[in-house]
């Protein structure tokens, strides 16, 4: 039992949590390629003969961490500090004050008060979600139901937006939310993903090598 004179101090709990931002059907995608990359090149490396296992080796050392960086590594994480962006190569951590604006157009992005300009990978943009969103918000407005036809929805809720408008919606508010705080301030910092670059570079060589001699 612990002293109640002197109590032992719990773990405290993170100051700011992190919202994390990331694209279910870009992972669903990476998680099928990596499967059947694997079963593909498993079969060449056991099968295969002369140097085909060799070129089976260098193509996974070179496609699995491509695959990896563009469908599962992409991420945005958000606290009342920061926004971090973890993009297929690099990562980069912005403090709310440095940035200067979202903004949404065929791409998501980020820019900073110095003019720099970081793509939001995790979070795409739909142009069928948005069809599909402005399509409902005109049978509504041409029955004159706010429902647009759907009684179980709040009809003082706002006009339905595509999921990855409704992600940049929630990080403008973020980001005008935090941008004056203390904390907030600081300067952007970019570490290259040399996990990702570094074998795959390793296998485009290795399979040059391999076609070269053969």
């Amino acid at each position: 039992m612990s002293d109640p004179q002197n109590p032992v101090a719990e773990p405290a709990e993170p100051a700011y949590k992190d919202r994390c931002f990331r694209s279910p059907a870009g992972i669903a995608g990476g998680v099928l390629l990596l499967a059947l990359g694997a079963w593909l090149g498993i079969d060449a490396v056991i099968r295969g003969e002369g140097r085909t296992p060799w070129l089976a080796l260098a193509g996974l050392l070179l496609a699995v961490p491509l695959v990896v960086a563009f469908t599962v590594r992409p991420a945005v994480y958000a606290n009342d500090e920061r926004l971090r962006v973890r993009n297929p190569f690099r990562t980069v951590t912005l403090p709310w004050a440095s940035i200067a604006t979202l903004r949404s157009g065929y791409s998501n992005e980020v820019l900073t008060t110095t003019g720099a300009k970081f793509q939001l990978w995790a979070i795409p943009v739909s142009l069928r979600g948005r069809k599909k969103a402005a399509r409902r918000q005109s049978q509504a407005a041409a029955s004159g139901d706010p429902t647009g036809g759907r009684p179980f929805l709040d009809p003082h809720a706002p006009p339905p937006r595509s999921t990855g408008d409704q992600s940049m919606d929630e990080l403008r508010g973020l980001a005008e939310q935090h941008a004056a705080d203390e904390s907030a301030k600081g300067e952007p910092a970019v570490r290259w993903a040399y996990e990702i670059i570094a074998p795959s570079a390793a296998g485009a060589v290795l399979l040059a090598v391999l076609l070269a001699v053969t």
